[in-house]
């Protein structure tokens, strides 16, 4: 009772405690899933101009463009960011031009008689170059009927917005390029640097006159230089460098050695085999169906036939030697080891002609129906009612003979399908009509002729299965390397040490080039995840200029599969957006710098104004340029740009000699002989004309580029990949 009285007493006190217990409630509610302010921006992926990019979009619609896709993911996300961001821009632009895509619109621009670039792109057949039609009417079928696969649906939902995005920039591009003119004064400026010319002398010399040890920079000289040419070098974003070292990951003559012994035991196994396309294929290896001549196996891996591969002489000696069913090797062969089995050997013709019709067909129904056409195809020609290339003609679905009545001449061995090429050469009776099923489908086939190039030297050919294994490190090896990197970065915490000890162990240290946030390549090393997670910690928080990575960071290699090379980094430097720190940019300009320490030399000995007396101090020429107008830049005679030289020689008056002029790759001395007489363009009309039509040629491209560099754009990827 006494409590209840004190409570009573000092309500107030339990008043409070709710109330802040209900304020701790309610904050606390904020902060869990989707009721957190701050939720939103863990998922916006960025922003263009305040709308934002959501990241749960990005990845819908990365998924239904690319699910099934290998290749480059990060070039992939980066045209799908740069969709994105285009596609927020044009929609503003759009809205508040007052221009949109009406449903009509959009329907004739997917299904219609205007269809969109984004349609005839993806949906025309590389054979016939034609729309598909049939293909884009079922789909529009499925689509109506909500019969269509989800993620079709997805993919098709998200192309949809590309379609609208391409038709709306086209309408502002076409906005602005019929605003374009070119005014009067424009037309006759264009016709003067095109129309007009000189012709003048010159005597050029190298910068490579004077050598480097010649010369001494100072800051100034640098400062002076980073001042003049700031807008050569300001940054949109914050860009750093970084210095790393690879461990090269190489397979040691112990792993050599047992992939060698690995393949020699498989040898009496391979040899007693029933079904050698099983064992090949449960050893990772192929039996090929085509026959090879040496010449054929000496040039090429019977495999792929490509000549980057090729079996080796004492290979294909071996083989041709050998009796059917034994299996030779191992040899090396472009860095594997491979055992080959001989399958068969033969005598074959050098070519063979014959006619064909083929039904296409992939499904067992598909099939079934194709084998009934050919049937009754056959039936009909050996009955004599119907010509074989007649019918040919109307039935066979092989673009490359139908036309010719199905008639394939002469032609070397395999060339065709396995079981195509084994009729026509060896099974088949000249004459005759077989029906063969193949990957393609059915075919009717006539054999009608086989020839050698020689009869006394006839060709042999063999048949074999290969089995072969890569000659990779072991992953004793790979741990081996690994410890070796992981120790060196555990002694070198700082930049300074990394570098030291770096050059003691004659490692090799290399720089990369300027890295974004986004980017994905590092120096010369390979795109991919492992360089993104070397530019995410460069770019994290707590890393500053010095730093050493806590980590190593290990790359596959890209067949294999196995870890190629390990890689340590350092942060070099870190140059904020805008003009940049002399000190990061020094070994950049330096090489220009140089030559303008060497160009002040140069002119310093240029005494007087005779060309001649110029040259030969210098040991150089004097050269001519003839009909050299002012949009020119190219010299013929130094085969080098020099747009100064040129416009120098513009701005004199004949016989008059210039100044030393310091060009792109030397010092200059110009005398000018004569200028055409300007006059004024015989057609402004044409010349106006012509003129608006290059610069409304260049729309597209800068349109969009001047908007990108106009918006406020916030890119967040880095948080996220």
């Amino acid at each position: 009772m006494a409590l209840i009285g004190k409570i009573r007493n000092n309500s107030w006190i339990l008043v409070t405690f709710i109330g802040l217990g209900l304020a701790l409630f309610i904050v606390t509610s904020m902060f869990v899933g989707d009721q957190n302010p701050f939720f939103d921006n863990q998922l916006t992926l960025g922003s263009v101009d305040g709308n934002k990019i959501d990241w749960k979009e990005f990845s819908i619609a990365e998924d239904a463009l690319y699910s099934n896709s290998g290749g480059d993911v990060f070039g992939r996300r980066n045209e799908l960011w740069n969709f994105f961001v285009e596609d927020a821009l044009i929609t503003k632009e759009a809205e508040e031009l007052g221009l949109g895509v009406s449903e009509e619109e959009l329907e004739d621009l997917q299904f219609g008689n205007n269809l969109s670039p984004v349609i005839t792109q993806r949906f025309t057949d590389p054979q016939t170059r034609q729309v598909n039609r049939d293909q884009l009417s079922q789909i529009r079928t499925l689509i109506e009927s909500g019969e269509i696969n989800p993620n079709y649906m997805r993919y098709w939902n998200h192309q949809k917005k590309e379609i609208v995005k391409n038709r709306l920039q086209t309408k502002l591009n076409a906005l602005v390029s019929k605003s374009l003119y070119t005014p009067t004064w424009m037309v006759e400026q264009v016709n003067a640097d095109q129309n007009q010319t000189a012709n003048f002398y010159y005597t050029y010399i190298p910068f490579d006159e004077v050598d480097n040890a010649d010369v001494e920079l100072s800051d100034e000289d640098y400062s002076s230089y980073l001042a003049e040419n700031k807008n050569k070098y300001i940054q949109d974003e914050e860009t750093r460098k970084v210095e790393y070292i690879v461990f090269d990951v190489n397979a040691t003559k112990e792993d050599s050695a047992k992939i060698r012994e690995n393949l020699t035991n498989l040898i009496p196994d391979f040899e007693k085999a029933e079904n050698d396309t099983i064992f090949a294929e449960n050893n990772y290896g192929v039996v090929d169906p085509r026959y090879f001549t040496k010449e054929d196996t000496k040039s090429a891996d019977p495999l792929t036939r490509q000549p980057a591969d090729p079996l080796s002489e004492e290979m294909v000696d071996t083989l041709f030697k050998a009796a059917i069913g034994t299996t030779v090797g191992p040899f090396e062969k472009e860095g594997r080891y491979a055992i080959v089995k001989l399958l068969d050997k033969r005598i074959m013709p050098d070519s063979a002609k014959s006619r064909h019709i083929l039904i296409n067909a992939g499904t067992p129904d598909e099939f079934a129906a194709a084998e009934k056409t050919i049937d009754s195809l056959k039936t009909l020609i050996e009955a004599g009612t119907h010509q074989f290339d007649s019918l040919a003609m109307k039935f066979s679905q092989d673009p490359g003979s139908a036309s010719k009545g199905g008639f394939y001449d002469y032609v070397i061995p395999n060339q065709f399908v396995p079981e195509y090429s084994d009729l026509i050469f060896f099974s088949g009776e000249t004459g005759k009509l077989y029906s063969v099923r193949s990957t393609y489908g059915i075919h009717l086939i006539e054999p009608m002729g086989r020839k050698f190039i020689d009869d006394n030297n006839k060709t042999e050919r063999v048949k074999v299965a290969i089995i072969s294994q890569p000659i990779v490190p072991s992953e004793t090896t790979q741990k081996a390397v690994y410890n070796t990197a992981q120790d060196f970065m555990a002694n070198n915490r700082d930049i300074n040490s990394f570098m030291t000890n770096a050059a003691e162990q004659n490692l090799n240290v290399e720089l990369s080039l300027p890295i974004k946030a986004n980017d994905y390549l590092v120096g010369t090393l390979e795109a991919g995840n492992s360089s993104r997670d070397v530019i995410r910690w460069a770019f994290s928080g707590g890393t500053e200029v010095g730093d050493v990575a806590p980590d190593v960071y290990s790359y596959q290699d890209p067949v294999e599969f196995y870890d190629a090379k390990y890689v340590l980094a350092a942060l070099r430097s870190v140059q904020p957006a805008g003009t940049p720190k002399l000190e990061n940019i020094k070994e950049e300009i330096e090489p220009q710098v140089y030559n303008l320490k060497k160009a002040e030399v140069i002119k310093s000995k240029i005494n007087g104004t005779d060309l001649e007396a110029i040259a030969a101090a210098f040991d150089t020429k004097v050269d001519t340029a003839s009909n050299v107008s002012f949009n020119t830049s190219y010299l013929v005679g130094v085969q080098k740009n020099e747009p100064k030289v040129v416009s120098a020689a513009f701005n004199l008056e004949s016989d008059q000699v210039s100044e030393p002029i310091v060009g792109e790759n030397g010092v200059y001395v110009v005398k000018l002989r004569n200028k055409t007489n300007l006059t004024s363009p015989p057609n402004i009309a044409q010349l106006r004309k012509q003129t608006s039509s290059a610069a409304q040629g260049q729309v597209p491209r800068q349109l969009i580029q001047a908007m990108k560099k106009n918006a406020k754009i916030k890119d967040n990827r880095s948080r996220f990949y």
